[in-house]
């Protein structure tokens, strides 16, 4: 999933949970342990830069609580509630956000998502989703087409079902299709969401984005990038900077137990990619778009 912000919330609460398996009531060594977990936990996701943020706002409730460890556990707790309710306002609002960016014509608008950008993917309404579901319910969305999203099809397992339950009109596509739907005229805008985004709005999303974006501007179709601000990662300058994770290839010569390739094959199965800031007709945030 493009899930930087269901990422931040798992670390927020995964810190929580790190700190009560301390092993010591005295507060340096509580602090010491705290740090531990937080190592441990910015090394599963390395380019989702909310997983950052999550860490740091959580160490820095814990260094800034004064009493007992037992209530620097309590307010760790209360700051992850914290992260996750406020994650749910931040969606509502760059949904509401994006119904002012997206394109006036035609009223009924065919948008194009790729990747799991939901409920699923943060606390509870979504990002490019979010803004789907607000256009949807300001009439301004006829239908939504999802890239499968290869290689764990989080498109075809999770973004139409998302779909599905809000009554929305969804038709799957491989990502392969999608520059024909856009030649053939059936897309009006894609929308997408982001893992981390630098200074510059160079954006980095789930793999196959950065394709998306080269197909709609050789057919003037704007694209648009939906995140929360704790995605941008102000220190660095540009895209060439973020972390790409590199997954198991098995993700792309197997399917179940049946495997698809001859001995001998080698593998290249990178998470996201790059999309210049050039490409992107906006960036559309929480507190707006640009």
């Amino acid at each position: 999933m493009c899930a930087a912000p269901a990422i931040g919330i798992a670390a927020a609460y995964g810190m929580y949970l790190g700190a009560r398996e301390r092993q010591s009531d005295r507060r340096d060594l509580f602090l010491q342990h705290l740090e531990t977990v937080a190592e441990k936990l910015r090394q599963t996701r390395p380019t989702a830069v909310n997983l950052f943020w999550a860490i740091s706002r959580m160490l820095r409730t814990a260094y800034e609580t004064l009493g007992t460890v037992e209530e620097i556990e309590q307010a760790l707790l209360e700051t992850a509630q914290a992260i996750q309710a406020e994650d749910l306002q931040t969606c509502q609002e760059i949904g509401q956000q994006g119904l002012s960016v997206l394109p006036a014509q035609p009223e009924a608008l065919t948008l194009l998502t790729h990747c799991n950008t939901g409920a699923l993917a943060t606390a509870g309404y979504g990002t490019a989703l979010g803004i789907i579901r607000a256009a949807w319910s300001a009439g301004r969305l006829a239908r939504v087409y999802a890239d499968e999203t290869r290689p764990r099809l989080q498109g075809a397992k999770l973004t139409t079902w998302e779909c599905v339950q809000e009554g929305i009109p969804v038709t799957l596509i491989t990502d392969s299709m999608a520059a024909h739907c856009m030649k053939l005229g059936r897309i009006d805008g894609v929308i997408v969401g982001a893992d981390r985004i630098a200074a510059n709005g160079d954006t980095a999303n789930k793999i196959g984005t950065y394709g998306l974006a080269i197909a709609a501007r050789s057919h003037n179709i704007p694209f648009f990038v939906a995140a929360p601000l704790s995605t941008i990662d102000f220190e660095l300058s540009d895209g060439s900077g973020i972390p790409i994770e590199e997954r198991d290839p098995r993700e792309i010569y197997q399917i179940g137990s049946t495997v698809l390739c001859a001995p001998g094959v080698e593998f290249y199965n990178p998470a996201f990619d790059v999309t210049p800031a050039a490409l992107i007709a906006a960036i559309i945030t929480e507190r707006g778009s640009g």
